[in-house]
């Protein structure tokens, strides 16, 4: 089976998750994004959710707004997120750099931004700005080593080539498939796995080895 085949079980198992729709109260609509993907580095989304919640209530909206709230007061804002000291000071590098370059950037200087990886650029790039990179995260990685498709430890551009040179060039799809690698990671292919049930079963190499 294709990765293109395994996009159509899990869309058909799951359903359209629809990820990231911007909620009103951001400036621009797009920095919602942004700050979001900084954010949800090392916690769970419930966590970056009631984050963004609490800049909307405090009216730190923009990337501007970041740059002039004081270091302590953005720290006591944003600390649902975890790892609140560090995330304040990437906040205020991703924010000086979009204001600098005006929104437009490429990946490569986005990933000079202190703080942002690939995985962070490349959800930045997908989900605020409509670019064609697939995001890998550690979802996927476990996911598609258990389906002996690739190694977990594989590296993370090879992995995003992998995705990007054998699904079509699809915007809406690029969100689907990461959305839905994301909710069959969390509901079955967890790290301690829940096998039954999974739309993959008949695909996994794992579950065919623990089955032997």
């Amino acid at each position: 089976m294709n990765i293109l085949e395994i996009y159509k079980k899990l869309l058909g198992h799951f359903g359209s998750q629809n990820w990231w729709p911007v909620s009103s109260g951001f400036e621009p609509e797009n920095w919602e994004i942004i700050a979001g993907a900084v954010l949800a580095q090392n916690t769970g989304w419930k966590n970056v959710e009631k984050t963004l919640e609490n800049l909307k209530k405090n009216d730190i909206v923009s990337p501007e707004k970041i740059l002039k709230t004081g270091k302590k007061h953005l720290e006591q804002i944003i600390k649902p997120s975890g790892f609140y000291r560090q995330k304040t000071l990437r906040l205020k590098d991703i924010s000086r750099f979009v204001i600098n370059k005006n929104y437009n950037f490429t990946r490569e200087e986005l990933l000079k931004v202190k703080g942002v990886g690939p995985e962070t650029a490349d959800s930045i790039l997908l989900y605020a700005f409509g670019k064609m990179h697939f995001v890998v995260d550690a979802y996927t990685r476990r996911v598609f080593s258990r389906l002996g498709i690739m190694g977990e430890k594989s590296r993370y551009d090879d992995i995003k080539g992998f995705f990007e040179k054998n699904l079509p060039a699809n915007l809406s799809l690029y969100k689907e498939f990461h959305a839905l690698i994301v909710e069959l990671a969390k509901k079955y292919c967890k790290k301690k796995p829940e096998c039954g049930g999974c739309p993959l079963n008949e695909e996994c190499v794992f579950v065919k080895g623990a089955v032997q």
